[in-house]
């Protein structure tokens, strides 16, 4: 029983860093650009190559292949050649016997440079023309006409900030020379097969030369989809000029500093209402900071238009979004991957609203939330939607009227301490918005003594997946989840992965499994049917069934009379999620498999004296369908739920002239235990979901946008101690961002 242990609790648990160091193993130095813009006049590296310990130093000249690493848009370089665009920018990479080697010659390396004007604000950006690709506008209904017939209009400017992974584990890869200019990727990635795919660019050979192999990351949270490549490719290089092992293992303040983070936005909006507080029409002009290359700003950019009106039916609206390149480090996927910043702006367009009408937030959520058949802005229509039951149950479950009676009292009585509350709808679309990434390939392999490997496109980051995928096998082949072991994600065993993101993990790679388990089911009843007759066979509980009644034959000796047969007892799967289509010329189509809907109420109680706040409790309900795995969705909820209540309150990046300077933890403040409040939470029953492996629902991101009830409810408290002064939607809401609301004159 002791191999059952799980190796978290042991502390067993082998991350890149963990893996025992080949013999002759160089390590890794990266030297970056301290500037944000500018030409580079003289790189000199001769001191730094005359250190002791010393290998190699590679730039930009010495990659064989191409010097990019852009998947969507290649205008991203892995080492800058002629001039840099951000700090933090890769130029060159020491490979030396030591760490502290590499780290001393690479302080020795000295750099000259010709300075050019910068850019850090993204509408500055828009106004002169530098977009990462042409703006894209999604349209329903006639908004131009419909303003005159709009009872309430307001209109405004929204902002959202970015937010910093803080993944457990930081970027890093080992890479090992093989035969015949092989290389083995030891690599901390989301997206086994993209860093195949860019290392082999890099490199300059066939795919087939690079394997990439994750057994499981320390977090990720989207900062491991197209980032971890440049980390991988640098290690390739290394391999490719010395025929060494090679380590990059970022620390904390290099990881903080060189990666991106979530895009901050800056959105103005338009909202008209009917006298029954109807929406009408909503327009907004989004602004994303992109930084200083693509990555995946586009995607996260059509993801925001697609989530732009939430969980809420909207006849006429017009939304546009520009992709604005600026001299930031460049931002890349977060969780939620655009839809947050899409929710928070309708979100601050209700409130706004709701503050000139008269008409209370709820009652405007409530009238507005989406029902059977309608319609998205984006041309799919609604299906078994969830937005009024999850917001009905939420208000019956956390007694919401006797909550806002209990506020009102309390703040009545209390000057210098407020209670507020929100309420959060979300309706979260569930697949890749790029059609041809949602699919997904396994290997299942029956050893004859009855165990199992399962190889999948999954790659485990601490979210479950593969707790998920095991009972998936489990239920499907009938038999103990113990005899199943989740091998590494490889991209020898499962070919062209698509990354593990937008919470599609479970979904197209379980699947896979699934099928795979089906065919081996089939095989392995067939040999049932030659040792028991004709019947109906059935496999449970690792015993065969013929005609619902129990035989003698068990599990173990099904699968070695399997294999004594000569049956197949591998079985290779595919999926491709059906049903899903776009034209992106036309911005209609049905880009999702189904859509994720729920609602948190918020309840928070500031001190006004200070700006201080405490989150009392979050009741959750949540529409799951048929969980896969009760703890684990909990756990993602609540996890969810307190990431996004970070970004939005106490998660604050800020720059001077393209300097980070929350490049730490000691700056940079995220939540914790005394952070979190109580949660309430229960899953919708009876929601069974007919789109997904086993009537399940995706879980991963959908929860991140409950946190954005955190700024509402505090805005809701504020507004209770200064009623006199306008609010300014600008997130995260710090406590020296609330103080100043609060007490400014």
């Amino acid at each position: 029983m002791t191999d059952l242990i799980p190796p978290h609790t042991t502390g067993e648990s082998v991350f890149v860093d963990d893996i025992p160091e080949p013999k002759d193993m160089l390590h890794t130095a990266v030297f970056i650009s301290n500037i944000p813009h500018g030409k580079i006049i003289k790189l000199n590296m001769q001191k730094a190559k005359a250190s002791e310990g010393v290998v190699k130093i590679i730039t930009a000249e010495d990659i064989p292949g191409e010097n990019e690493v852009g998947r969507i848009i290649q205008d991203e370089e892995l080492l800058a050649k002629d001039k840099v665009d951000f700090i933090g920018q890769p130029i060159a990479v020491v490979f030396a016997e030591t760490k502290n080697q590499a780290n001393t010659a690479r302080d020795l390396i000295t750099i000259e440079y010709e300075p050019l004007p910068a850019v850090f604000d993204p509408r500055e950006a828009a106004k002169k023309g530098m977009l990462i690709a042409p703006s894209r506008t999604l349209s329903l209904g006639d908004i131009d006409s419909i303003w005159d017939k709009c009872e309430t209009i307001v209109e405004g400017v929204a902002e959202s900030g970015g937010q910093e992974h803080i993944y457990m584990e930081t970027q890093g890869c080992l890479a090992i020379p093989g035969e015949e200019g092989r290389i083995l990727l030891y690599s901390s990635t989301q997206n086994p097969s993209t860093v195949q795919n860019i290392v082999s660019n890099v490199i300059g050979c066939d795919m087939n030369k690079i394997e990439v192999d994750v057994k499981r990351l320390g977090g990720a949270f989207g900062g491991k989809e197209d980032q971890a490549t440049h980390w991988a490719a640098i290690c390739a290089l290394g391999v490719y000029h010395t025929r060494r092992p090679v380590k990059l293992v970022l620390d904390r303040r290099e990881d903080i500093t060189i990666t991106g983070k979530r895009h901050p936005y800056s959105t103005d909006y338009k909202l008209g209402l009917n006298k029954e507080g109807k929406i009408l029409a909503f327009s907004a002009k989004f602004y994303q900071n992109a930084g200083a290359a693509a990555d995946l700003s586009t995607p996260i950019l059509g993801r925001t238009l697609f989530h732009a009106t939430n969980a809420y039916y909207i006849p006429n609206v017009r939304v546009t979004a520009y992709s604005c390149k600026t001299n930031l480090v460049p931002f890349t996927a977060f969780r939620g991957f655009g839809g947050p910043q899409g929710m928070f702006v309708i979100e601050c367009a209700l409130a706004h609203a709701s503050e000139k009408s008269g008409i209370s937030i709820e009652k405007l959520q409530e009238r507005n939330l989406l029902d059977e058949g309608d319609q998205f802005p984006y041309g799919m229509k609604v299906e078994k939607t969830q937005a009024k039951r999850s917001f009905a149950e939420v208000l019956q479950d956390s007694k919401f009227d006797d909550l806002k009676e209990k506020q009102e009292e309390f703040n009545k009585k209390n000057k210098l301490v407020k209670k507020g509350f929100s309420i959060m709808p979300i309706c979260f679309g569930i697949s890749f918005t790029a059609t041809f990434m949602n699919q997904a390939g396994a290997l299942v392999n029956v050893y004859y003594d009855g165990s199992v490997n399962i190889s999948s496109g999954a790659v485990e980051m601490g979210q479950g997946v593969n707790t998920k995928i095991k009972s998936i096998a489990a239920r499907t082949l009938s038999i103990n989840p113990d005899r199943i072991r989740m091998e590494s994600t490889n991209t020898g065993k499962v070919i062209n992965t698509s990354p593990t993101a937008a919470s599609s993990g479970a979904d197209l790679n379980g699947k896979a499994v699934e099928i795979a388990c089906k065919a081996i089911n089939e095989r392995l009843l067939n040999v049932a049917k030659e040792k028991l007759g004709e019947g109906n066979l059935a496999l449970k509980d690792e015993i065969v069934y013929l005609n619902d009644e129990k035989t003698n034959l068990t599990w173990e000796e099904l699968v070695m009379s399997a294999y004594l047969s000569r049956v197949n007892l591998s079985s290779q799967a595919y999926f491709a999620m059906p049903g899903i289509h776009y034209d992106a010329e036309k911005e209609k189509g049905k880009p999702f498999a189904y859509h994720v809907f729920g609602t948190a109420v918020t309840e928070v109680t500031i001190d006004c004296l200070r700006g201080t706040y405490t989150f009392d409790n979050v009741y959750i309900v949540h529409d799951a369908g048929k969980s896969l795995n009760y703890l684990i969705d909990l756990g993602q909820i609540e996890g969810g739920l307190v990431q996004g209540m970070g970004w939005m309150t106490l998660e604050e990046l800020q720059y001077v002239d393209g300097k980070l300077l929350t490049d730490a933890l000691a700056t940079y403040k995220v939540p914790d235990i005394y952070f979190a409040p109580k949660i309430h939470t229960k899953f919708l029953e009876d929601a069974d979901n007919p789109y997904a492996v086993l009537k399940s629902k995706a879980i991963g991101e959908p929860p991140f946008m409950y946190g954005i009830g955190a700024y509402f409810a505090l805005k809701d408290a504020a507004q209770a101690f200064r009623k006199d002064k306008e609010w300014v939607y600008s997130a995260p809401i710090t406590p020296e961002k609330l103080l100043l609301y609060l007490h400014e004159e």
